[in-house]
């Protein structure tokens, strides 16, 4: 062989080599970004998250926690009908307990049942060995799914009758007009002051694993959330998250966290579920911005269109304007009357 053809050979070499380097390289930029762990080898499995107190970053937690506030929530006629019935005798716990409806909800409203405790004279949910004076029951008025209609009041009505029948109580009823206008009222209010704000992360370049997404968010204070793709950042009340960050869920389910392709994500802000002394705008703004720069993302709407400054600041007096009116009408943002109203 020549020179010649030893040469051409050589550079053949060379040009197939490079190649080949060059294909790997742009299989490898193909891939979704990985989550790595300190030594820098991409991980596949996930450990729970630690949360303040020793518990986990699980939808176990997070349902306690939600159940936990959910049992603080009061019957309140700003929003409810309220309904009391008198009694004649102490009425246990136990016996309340046994005779409420099979179904805790009237058409879209929860039914709500609470006992006067005759030890200390406050207003409770019923507790088992516990002894009531004086039973309330009540339907809220609204909620997202709309205001309660003259078929829910009437269900309402029979479900109410037949509780208090079975417990030798007498119910006094408030006339059907007045409550469904009250019920349309508030709904036409909640309807006006209603705020669930989302901006959009998208990859610039290469997609993200669930697994990558998971870890760049826990960074971010983030905990996995009830179902796959969803994680949320908590607040300072338990149950009570700031910010939720959602992506497909069917790339969260898939077998290998680091092998589905994912472009977007999306991070939510439900107002009047948090208190404006959670900053949960201002919060929602630094970590979108944090994640973009880790993630090598860009930060848009819902469209598509990249979020400017002046988009940024009237959005943010918007919000202060929405906070005050809530104040205003006694549904501060993330009291537990806004939370009911606003579900």
């Amino acid at each position: 062989m020549s020179s010649l053809q030893v040469g051409l050979a050589i550079a053949g070499g060379l040009v197939l080599a490079g190649l080949v380097a060059h294909s790997t390289w742009m299989s490898r930029r193909a891939e979704p970004r990985r989550a790595v762990d300190e030594s820098g080898e991409a991980k596949t499995t996930f450990e729970p998250i630690a949360m303040p107190g020793g518990g986990l970053g699980s939808g176990a937690v997070l349902s306690s926690a939600n159940h936990l506030h959910d049992k603080r929530l009061r019957i309140d006629p700003l929003i409810d009908v309220v309904v009391p019935l008198a009694l004649d005798h102490l009425v246990s716990g136990d016996a309340v307990l046994a005779n409420l409806p099979h179904t805790r909800r009237v058409g879209t409203k929860p039914f709500l049942v609470e006992g006067r405790n005759d030890a200390s004279g406050q207003w409770e949910q019923a507790e088992p060995g516990r002894r009531y004076n004086a039973l309330q029951v009540a339907v809220q008025l609204a909620n997202r799914k709309g205001a309660l209609n003259e078929i829910e009041f009437s269900e309402f009505v029979m479900k109410a009758q037949a509780f208090a029948d079975a417990l030798g109580g007498s119910p006094e009823f408030p006339e059907m007009l007045h409550e469904v206008a009250r019920a349309r009222e508030l709904d036409q209010f909640a309807s006006e002051h209603d705020a669930q704000l989302s901006v959009c992360l998208r990859a610039r370049g290469a997609a993200w694993s669930p697994g990558y997404i998971m870890q760049q968010a826990a960074r971010q204070g983030f905990v996995a959330g009830a179902v796959p793709g969803r994680m949320v950042l908590p607040g300072s009340q338990p149950g009570m998250p700031v910010l939720s960050l959602s992506f497909d869920t069917q790339a969260a389910l898939a077998e290998d966290p680091n092998e589905a392709a994912i472009f977007e994500l999306a991070l939510s802000l439900d107002a009047p579920h948090v208190p404006r002394e959670e900053e949960p705008f201002a919060r929602m703004g630094q970590v979108a911005l944090a994640l973009a720069q880790e993630m090598e993302g860009v930060v848009t709407d819902d469209r598509g269109n990249r979020l400017v400054n002046e988009a940024i600041e009237a959005i943010a007096i918007d919000l202060a304007q929405l906070y005050d009116e809530l104040d205003a009408h006694d549904l501060s943002a993330g009291s537990p009357q806004a939370r009911r109203l606003f579900s």
